[in-house]
């Protein structure tokens, strides 16, 4: 397939062109801060809004990583004036509505209410995305599906999450234990992530489709840390010192709290879909962090 990848370039996107390109024709348009023509993609550099050689050129699938504000599809699909069979979005679970009682499946309601910050701007803008995409390959025939990832992990994450309590471990020997959190939460390990797209792409079956990205195992902060402190070398435990901490003495004192950490920030989702009809299976999260602390440990162990 010839594959225009949105992106592509940091932490999902790059090991989705990574693996894409095993078998793949891939080009890449971002802004060409790392280039991936190493993983044999051809890179063009350019602003998502600006018109670019390769915009007039016929696509079997476009899969968008990094469409963030309402306009981003519009503006793409209008710049795109080539052939496209397929259009992926990638989205979150963030989307659906605010209550920590209901696990969230494909056809839950998006969270339509106003929220804070930086977190509540992202979601608003997943949340036109979703309709502004509906809307746009509506008006083109053209197939579209949204994947909605959990929290990814992995190698090449450049968020301070598992990296951030890696780096801790390694070059610190602390380890935060907080003693008030009860929040639950999921992974997505970002391989079988990017699995996930490669199993929809020119698939029927995903066709005007949504679906859940996420592992089984449901988290809490001390299974984290208890699966974490597993994975790690012995020789990186000598001296380990755990500290005790609540989550408000956390945030005052600069510790990370990347997941959630209260109960009614809980926000669990069912995989049931993705599983039945793209037949998608998730490594189990001892394994996803087993790699995902060797990969780090290259970075910080050092």
């Amino acid at each position: 397939m010839k594959l225009l990848v949105i992106g592509g370039s940091y932490f999902y996107g790059r090991v989705f062109v990574m693996e894409a390109a095993k078998a793949h024709e891939i080009t890449v348009w971002n802004r060409g801060t790392y280039s991936m023509e190493a993983f044999g993609a051809r890179q063009i550099k350019g602003d998502r809004h600006e018109r670019i050689a390769g915009c007039e050129e016929d696509y079997d699938a476009v899969v968008d990583f990094c469409a963030y504000a309402p306009g981003d599809v519009k503006d793409t699909l209008d710049l795109l004036t080539g052939n496209i069979g397929h259009y992926v979005f990638i989205s979150t679970v963030d989307v659906y509505e605010r209550d920590a009682s209901v696990v969230k499946k494909e056809d839950t309601p998006f969270e339509e209410r106003p929220l804070a910050g930086e977190a509540g701007a992202y979601i608003a803008g997943k949340v036109a995305l979703e309709k502004e995409l509906a809307e746009g390959c509506g008006a083109r025939g053209i197939p579209y599906t949204v994947l909605r990832p959990a929290i990814l992990y992995g190698p090449f994450n450049y968020a301070p999450r598992e990296s951030a309590y890696i780096q801790m471990l390694l070059q610190n020997h602390v380890l935060p234990r907080f003693t008030d959190a009860q929040g639950r939460f999921q992974f997505v390990y970002v391989k079988d992530a990017a699995q996930a797209v490669l199993a929809c792409l020119l698939n029927a079956r995903a066709y005007g489709q949504a679906y859940n990205l996420c592992q089984d195992e449901i988290m809490t902060y001390e299974m984290f840390f208890d699966t974490l402190k597993r994975v790690a070398q012995p020789e990186d435990l000598a001296g380990l010192s755990e500290v005790p901490l609540t989550v408000a003495q956390a945030v005052s004192q600069g510790v990370p709290v990347p997941f959630p950490a209260m109960a009614e920030e809980t926000h669990l989702c069912d995989n049931a879909k993705g599983k039945a009809e793209l037949g998608l299976v998730y490594t189990e999260f001892e394994e996803g962090m087993r790699r995902t602390y060797k990969a780090f440990r290259n970075v910080y162990g050092q």
